[in-house]
């Protein structure tokens, strides 16, 4: 996870949590909840309508495409839902891991290839095109707060250079003749 150490206090602040519970985050809550009303209400309303005017083909990419965002956006507002409940402290983050298991956060393109995409109504077009945006972000902010190899960059090779160091003192200190040693690491005879 990327840390940010406070020199004085000795304190390791995770980034991706500040950010999971910052301003930023409420603005992404509030955009994530909004969408989810949007999309309804069009699903609900003009976009039935709208949907009744497609040739056959198209009515069924619609019919693809509006089952792609309704699930898209059901599972965006509920990784939304779980980290409020960890921001607002009626759950810890190792219990809203617990619990994210159960919410399949994956990345699900449209459904349709671009030329029947192109076709389909602008407002369900300009509806995936947000709910594919949102996903991208929440996605990253996941992986930036639940997944092992959150630790960054630095710390992974920070963690590489450690093995290599390791290897080179046991090397060391197993004496012998070296061919053992060099061929430990990959220089032959």
């Amino acid at each position: 996870m990327f840390n940010v150490r406070n020199e004085g206090s000795r304190n390791t602040v995770s980034f991706a949590s500040r950010l999971a519970s910052s301003e930023a985050f409420k603005t992404l809550f509030r955009e994530g909840m909004t969408l989810v009303e949007e999309a309804a209400a069009y699903l609900d309303g003009p976009g039935r309508q709208e949907s009744k005017l497609l040739s056959r083909s198209d009515a069924l990419s619609y019919a693809a495409e509006s089952m792609r965002l309704t699930t898209r956006l059901m599972q965006l507002a509920s990784w939304l839902l779980l980290q409020r409940a960890v921001n607002e402290g009626e759950m810890t983050q190792v219990q809203a891991a617990s619990e994210k298991n159960k919410v399949k956060l994956t990345r699900q393109d449209i459904a349709s290839s671009a030329e029947v995409f192109a076709r389909l109504p602008e407002q369900l077009r300009d509806l995936t095109t947000q709910s594919l945006r949102l996903q991208a972000r929440i996605v990253h902010l996941d992986r930036l707060l639940y997944s092992k190899t959150a630790e960054g960059p630095e710390a992974q090779a920070r963690a590489g250079i450690e093995a290599q160091l390791e290897k080179l003192r046991a090397a060391f200190q197993t004496g012998g003749d070296g061919k053992k040693d060099r061929d430990a690491f990959g220089f032959g005879s």
